[in-house]
């Protein structure tokens, strides 16, 4: 009859591969993931590392365009604000342009208009996410208003090598040549206090205030845009997460089976151990 002199150690290697498999059934368990260090699926491990990158920078653009559409949201918002006090000034310019006016109704007219024209100015500076007040007002200049600002544009990356423009330049908004917002007020201040071109002036503020409404248009749209990608990068970080899931993901069903079979062999190769303890040559050789 031939004994094994190493039944000990095959029972010792039984039990630690009964023990590692249990080991390795209750982390996936408890982490829900069935890769859980690269040696456990070296390949799955590159297809996760990529997902986890990819992931990472779609979460990047999403804050990119969550940040920017509050910050349009506001210059929308200003806009609006904008628009209200243009069509106020429209109003007193026609009143203005009535030659029945009091030289006393007109200044009152002309005070509520240079009020509007400091609200603009403090609408104007708003629409600037900075600390920067580009426009102030300047007696110096023909408007009544100097603006230190830049005619540049800003863009922000949406998706991967999709670059998206934010902002019109302020001068394009409140300044631009016929259209100029600033000068129609100034314009029609003027015309009261003179009582002359009140007419023209009037037909000025009209101008400026169609040239407002159609550079809003703009951030209307950029809103719509940033909304239309931020759906677009939410569906893509579900897709990514959804693949995550298939690639790493753990069966429970399968790491419960798997943990009831090591437990069951690890229970084996203990009670055989305990037997073997209390075995001697004598019952080998019956």
């Amino acid at each position: 009859m031939r004994i094994n002199p190493n039944i000990s150690s095959d029972l010792l290697a039984a039990l630690s591969n009964a023990q590692q498999q249990q080991n390795t059934a209750l982390l996936q368990m408890a982490s829900g993931r069935r890769v859980n260090k690269p040696s456990d699926d070296p390949t799955a491990t590159a297809v996760l590392i990529q997902n986890q990158a990819e992931s990472s920078q779609t979460d990047q653009y999403l804050r990119s365009v969550q940040s920017m559409q509050a910050q349009l949201q506001t210059t929308d918002s200003t806009l609006n604000s904008v628009v209200l006090a243009l069509q106020r000034a429209i109003s007193l310019g026609v009143q203005g342009a009535n030659g029945t006016l009091s030289d006393a109704n007109r200044a009152s007219v002309v005070g509520e208009l240079s009020g509007i024209q400091d609200q603009l100015i403090g609408l104007a500076n708003l629409t600037f996410p900075t600390q920067t007040r580009p426009y102030v007002a300047d007696a110096s200049q023909p408007s009544g208003v100097s603006y230190d600002g830049n005619a540049g544009t800003n863009s922000i990356a949406v998706s991967n090598g999709v670059n998206m423009q934010v902002n019109l330049p302020g001068s394009q908004i409140f300044s631009a040549p016929g259209s100029d917002v600033f000068q129609a007020i100034h314009t029609m201040i003027v015309a009261l206090q003179t009582n002359t071109g009140t007419d023209t002036a009037a037909g000025g503020l009209r101008t400026a205030f169609d040239h407002v409404t159609a550079q809003r248009v703009f951030y209307g749209n950029a809103l719509n845009q940033l909304s239309s990608q931020q759906t677009y990068l939410n569906n893509d970080k579900l897709l990514l997460s959804q693949e995550e899931n298939t690639v790493g993901g753990a069966d429970l069903a399968a790491s419960t089976t798997n943990l009831l079979s090591a437990q069951t062999a690890r229970s084996a190769a203990l009670s055989a151990a305990g037997r073997i303890a209390q075995l001697s040559l004598f019952d080998y050789l019956k």
